[in-house]
């Protein structure tokens, strides 16, 4: 009898442990119905209903980790087709495309915005190989040869760095740079992948960037580098500054300026022992200009805190989270909001295992590797 409770005890616990494996996919399956539509674009409702290449990128490495092929193939196809005149190989997409004058539908700006650029080459990349499509790891490739040649400058005393688009963001010696465009794990697989590019020179950059974009250990939106003269952050660190932390928290413990990074960011941590909620706006020095951040935060933050060891601060994170789920919509906030499910699928298939990264950036997933 008492085998018996014990054999019942450990099934109960694999099912609670299966059962919190599978919340990811739903979610992504939510996202998908609210977000997107029959074309498929993704749609930001607060912002008039515009798509950006930031969420098609994202949601076609969301695709991938979902081993979510159809709905791949037709993010890449409708990227390809309205933002990069029908050829990524020859064009980096536009950044921003919706409703435009005279009642027309198309690109709103034309510039390039070279994070969603990276996340998009590194997403074809890996789907070429994780799908064994050709097809997938060479439109990769010359999607990557193309931002090293229209985005990727040489700052005298610095270094080599990624601007955040083609235009714009240099203006004598002054360059303009954001460190949440910086994934530090991709930037590492590309040096690997494609050696003869500027990857492993910009990743070797990186841990610097956001110490000089964090000096309080608040990360900044933005950050001025002028040759000689040091980083000058930007007033605030907020929409765009939340993904510093996630992107620092997804690595993997042995990642070469993991400790750096973390080390630099640590003024949101010291925050949270005395905040339940992170701040949505914060200035370079740590004072808070707007204290209540949505949901999204919240969630961007799960990674952050577990690679610091700070399981408190995580589990008030992730209770914050959880009371923000709404079950009829699927999603996370009310109303549910473009930005926040982005971040919430990251971090959450991050922590349910639904993919990773490895030291040298490296995807894995669920689907492929366990």
């Amino acid at each position: 009898m008492k085998l018996n409770a014990l054999w019942s005890l450990l099934a109960a616990i694999l099912i609670i442990a299966n059962c919190g494996a599978e919340d990811w996919t739903p979610l992504w399956k939510s996202y998908a119905a609210a977000f997107m539509d029959n074309q498929i674009r993704v749609i930001d409702h607060d912002a008039a209903d515009r798509t950006t290449s930031e969420g098609q990128a994202y949601a076609m490495f969301f695709a991938l980790v979902a081993n979510d092929r159809s709905r791949f193939d037709g993010l890449l196809h409708w990227t390809e087709v309205n933002l990069a005149s029908g050829d990524l190989a020859t064009h980096l997409p536009a950044w921003s495309w919706g409703h435009g004058p005279n009642d027309k539908w198309g690109v709103l700006d034309s510039n390039s915005a070279s994070d969603a650029d990276v996340w998009m080459a590194y997403t074809l990349l890996q789907a070429g190989k994780a799908w064994n499509e050709p097809h997938y790891a060479s439109l990769g490739t010359a999607l990557a040869k193309r931002i090293a040649a229209e985005e990727v400058v040489q700052i005298p005393g610095f270094g080599t760095a990624l601007l955040p688009g083609a235009r714009g963001f240099h203006k004598g010696d002054s360059y303009r740079l954001n460190a949440s465009y910086l994934p530090l794990q991709l930037f590492i697989w590309l040096g690997h992948e494609i050696p003869d590019g500027p990857w492993q020179q910009i990743a070797v950059q990186i841990p610097a960037l956001v110490s000089g974009s964090a000096p309080q250990g608040f990360a900044s939106d933005w950050v001025e580098v002028k040759p000689g003269k040091g980083f000058t952050p930007s007033p605030l660190g907020s929409y765009d500054a939340i993904r510093v932390y996630l992107w620092a928290g997804l690595l993997d413990l042995a990642t070469p300026g993991r400790d750096t990074l973390l080390k630099a960011l640590s003024g949101m941590a010291r925050y949270l022992h005395n905040n339940p909620v992170p701040p949505s706006k914060v200035k370079p020095e740590g004072s808070i200009e707007d204290p209540k951040s949505p949901v999204g935060f919240s969630a961007a933050l799960l990674p952050y805190l577990s690679a610091l060891g700070e399981k408190n601060l995580a589990d008030e994170q992730i209770s914050r989270v959880r009371s923000e789920f709404n079950s009829k919509t699927g999603l996370y906030g009310n109303p549910a909001k473009y930005y926040d499910q982005n971040l919430t699928l990251f971090a959450l298939g991050w922590r349910e295992r639904q993919f990773w990264f490895d030291p040298q950036g490296n995807l894995k997933t669920s689907w492929k590797h366990d």
